[in-house]
């Protein structure tokens, strides 16, 4: 594979880089204390082009490659994971979903705002009884003249109480078992929908988290995206590049730890030298870089196929399955490094690992990366 980057490449990670130092860092720990969505944030977001990079110009999109979009959520990841989370959801899951499956009408009315960052979406699969098993839909959407009648609860939603549109996966016929799963598009303010409250979380707080109830909510034949039946074929596919998306947030985790801990390694100083020329040191810090670097390949080429149109699930799982794993083990090292430093919020890397774990479980937990990956092996 080329992993070379293009000038155009070069010049959204920088851009992405500057935004996320300028605009992002500033508030990032004081966001994470006080669970403080980034409105103001995800709004700039949208008008840098970074809330729907892979949707073609003429659906209110930048029209980029899967490359760019990792290089530039990376570099807003290693800065706040939070508000990563928000621009991949907007981008790998609702916009990816439309775009592919959507009819002329629905990129009109639902894809323009949502790539342009006029609206936010999120995506709606899980549920208090369907969570790796996302086949066990109980949430129903009933058949009643031009229109649908939905019941159900999804938890675990990001974006759930910040959204302007609902990607929603629900049974529309029992009797087909997953065959039956269907997807709609909700708008906010639509009658029934019940917005619970957010959860106060381990990690990614500045991000919204909750469950989005329908009571009897009514929604028009014309705002089922596909058609019946393919919802659980729509949501799949949707993982699939949601995965690298998650796998670009560890990335840009990980490497935000390496900066942090090479930074501090230089400056801090122990026996009247730096801890940087302690061998434990230096090995700690060769072992994060390796990771990281490897990370990054698994995700590049995971693109790169995607980019090519082929069949990506495999090395998606793969990305997001080492990508995380090592997010996570990167900011253990990270605090150890730091020594006490590592423990309080002003050297965030506590934040760096109460952030990485998120990645091992949503969009897929890492044993169900393995179950894709075999699965995909002994397909062949």
């Amino acid at each position: 594979m080329d992993f070379n980057y293009t000038e155009e490449h070069i010049a959204i990670r920088d851009t992405a880089r500057e935004f996320a130092q300028n605009e992002i860092a500033p508030s990032a720990i004081e966001r994470d204390i006080k669970a403080e969505f980034p409105y103001d944030i995800v709004k700039r977001l949208g008008e840098f082009g970074f809330m729907g990079m892979m949707v073609p110009p003429e659906w209110g999109g930048a029209g980029f490659d899967t490359v760019s979009y990792v290089l530039a959520l990376e570099e807003i990841s290693k800065v706040d994971a939070s508000v990563g989370v928000i621009m991949s959801v907007n981008n790998s899951l609702v916009c990816f979903g439309i775009n592919h499956w959507g009819t002329d009408e629905q990129k009109e009315r639902f894809l323009k705002p949502l790539a342009s960052g006029q609206k936010l979406g999120c995506f709606c699969l899980s549920e208090p009884e369907a969570g790796s098993d996302a086949t066990n839909q109980k949430t129903v959407a009933e058949k009643d003249g031009d229109y649908y009648v939905l019941n159900g609860i999804k938890n675990w939603i990001t974006n759930g109480t910040t959204a302007d549109v609902y990607f929603v996966q629900c049974q529309t016929n029992k009797e087909l078992g997953y065959k039956g799963i269907s997807t709609f598009l909700i708008e906010k303010g639509t009658a029934g929908i019940e917005l619970g409250q957010k959860e106060d979380k381990l990690g990614i707080r500045s991000s919204d988290t909750s469950t989005v109830g329908f009571n009897n909510t009514r929604v028009h034949k014309n705002q089922l995206l596909g058609e019946e039946g393919l919802g659980f074929k729509i949501a799949m596919e949707t993982l699939n590049g949601g995965r690298i998306g998650i796998a670009a947030q560890a990335l840009g985790i990980s490497q935000a730890c390496l900066e942090a801990s090479v930074k501090y390694a230089k400056t801090r100083k122990a026996y009247d030298e730096p801890i940087a020329n302690l061998q434990a040191i230096q090995f700690k810090l060769a072992d994060m870089a390796t990771k990281t670097e490897v990370s990054r390949a698994l995700i590049l080429n995971a693109s790169l196929i995607k980019d090519e149109n082929k069949k990506f699930a495999k090395e998606a799982a793969m990305a997001k399955l080492y990508a995380s794993k090592y997010a996570v083990e990167n900011a253990l090292e990270a605090i150890q490094i730091h020594g006490g430093y590592g423990y309080v919020r002003e050297y965030q890397v506590e934040r760096y690992l109460r952030d990485a774990k998120i990645t091992e479980i949503y969009e897929g937990t890492s044993e169900i990366q393995r179950v894709v990956i075999s699965r995909e092996l002994l397909r062949d």
